[in-house]
């Protein structure tokens, strides 16, 4: 008897779906609570607090709405057999253009044409909602509908550029790699990943920002002092123009070896008028490469990467798997995908195992920037961002433990406030 893949799966899903809105429900009694939670009295101004009451619930309402939509409509998929008909539909498509109906590369390029058009024509609506009435109304959107349009325009000439070759390397290594699948498989997303963080921030993001150097003065000398200090091979420092499209703020850096970028928010510089908090924020992030957070969580990315890749090569050649989601062949593209679904109760877990040690690097590097001597600052940085995103004040404890890579804004001051008093 062959195993129930397409039952499980969405069985599963539907699952998950209430056991995520069950936490979805908690959070927004949360938000709904009429005080600041104690460690946030005197702190936070009421009028902030106002403000990011009404914006996180509102976000919460429309959060619930979308995952509504989203069950329903991957069920669908699923159940009436819908990825199946596209498939068929994909290979009459790429006989139309003038390619052979063997063509498997042919075919699973226009099936990702087809189900693209269809994700694009589905997400818009929440998408617009999101944007220009939400985020509107909370004075967070800076975008115009022309560069909304210009964005998704150019993400998807981007996909016409880059999915050809990735698609076409990926079938042929799975078709022609025999027993040796999974480890070239792995070694070319290895590859990929790596190559894509090299593109993306010199080639791809500025396509969407604008990024210009930090001018010369007191910020840039703190963040390249502490930089020195620290032995952090800073090559550039940069501001991006993230205020062309919202005011919340971010700071990050990337690069390899010896050659280190970082990234400020124009929002940041802004928010932040005291340059300790922005430089504490900098501090908090130079912690994360100091202690190999960044390493850590690549090899342990890649060590789940591998062991998918291993197991691909147990249902690559399953039919009961293909048959039972309504697929009479078994393209490679689509075996991927339905291994992915049955990978979603482990995907689940590792999510979450993955979010436990998130918080916890949060809280290291924390505790260095406190090290560093920038307690004080950080914490006037963390409180400054939580009020000008306007980010949840009081948050479900388990909510936040199942959702949130970074923890709590109370939990990370008590944190900090316990690192000072131990350096008192």
């Amino acid at each position: 008897m062959a195993f129930p893949y397409l039952e499980s799966v969405v069985g599963f899903m539907i699952f998950m779906y209430f056991v995520e809105s069950y936490l979805h429900l908690r959070q927004y009694r949360a938000l709904k609570l009429p005080t600041l939670p104690p460690t946030l009295e005197g702190v936070v101004s009421q009028e902030k607090f106002e403000k990011s009451r009404a914006y996180t619930i509102e976000k919460s309402r429309f959060q619930f709405i979308h995952s509504v939509w989203t069950i329903v409509e991957e069920c669908c998929m699923l159940l009436l057999k819908i990825l199946p008909w596209i498939w068929m539909k994909s290979g009459d498509l790429a006989v139309r253009l003038g390619f052979d109906p063997q063509n498997e590369i042919a075919q699973t390029l226009a099936f990702l044409v087809l189900t693209t058009i269809w994700s694009q024509i589905t997400e818009l609506p929440f998408a617009l909602y999101s944007t220009f009435v939400i985020e509107e109304r909370h004075g967070f959107n800076k975008q115009t509908i022309w560069l909304f349009f210009k964005d998704i325009l150019t993400g998807l000439l981007l996909m016409v550029v880059l999915a050809p070759p990735i698609v076409s390397a990926v079938i042929i290594i799975v078709q022609k790699s025999g027993p040796y699948l999974a480890i070239y498989l792995w070694g070319f997303i290895v590859v990929l990943g790596l190559l894509m963080l090299i593109l993306y921030p010199l080639v791809i993001q500025p396509l969407f920002n604008k990024f210009t150097p930090l001018p010369e003065g007191s910020l840039r000398k703190q963040i390249e002092d502490l930089a020195a200090s620290l032995k952090f091979p800073l090559k550039k420092l940069f501001v991006v123009d993230g205020s062309t499209r919202s005011s919340h703020s971010n700071a990050y850096m990337y690069g390899f070896f010896k050659s280190k970028r970082i990234v400020l928010y124009d929002t940041l510089v802004q928010q932040c008028t005291n340059e300790d908090e922005v430089v504490a924020v900098i501090a908090h992030e130079l912690g994360h490469w100091k202690l190999n957070h960044t390493t850590y969580s690549f090899i342990a990315g890649q060590f789940l990467t591998l062991l998918q890749c291993v197991g691909y090569t147990f249902v690559r050649n399953s039919k009961d798997l293909f048959h039972s989601f309504g697929f009479t062949t078994q393209p490679v593209l689509i075996g991927l995908q339905l291994f992915q679904h049955t990978l979603t109760p482990l995907l689940h877990v590792a999510g979450f195992v993955m979010n436990l040690v998130s918080r916890a690097f949060e809280f290291q590097a924390d505790n260095f920037a406190g090290e560093l001597g920038y307690a004080l600052p950080l914490r006037g940085g963390l409180i400054k961002l939580q009020e000008e995103n306007l980010s949840a004040m009081n948050t479900d404890p388990w909510y936040s433990t199942y959702h949130y890579s970074h923890p709590p804004l109370v939990e990370r001051l008590a944190a900090l406030d316990k690192f000072q008093k131990k350096t008192e």
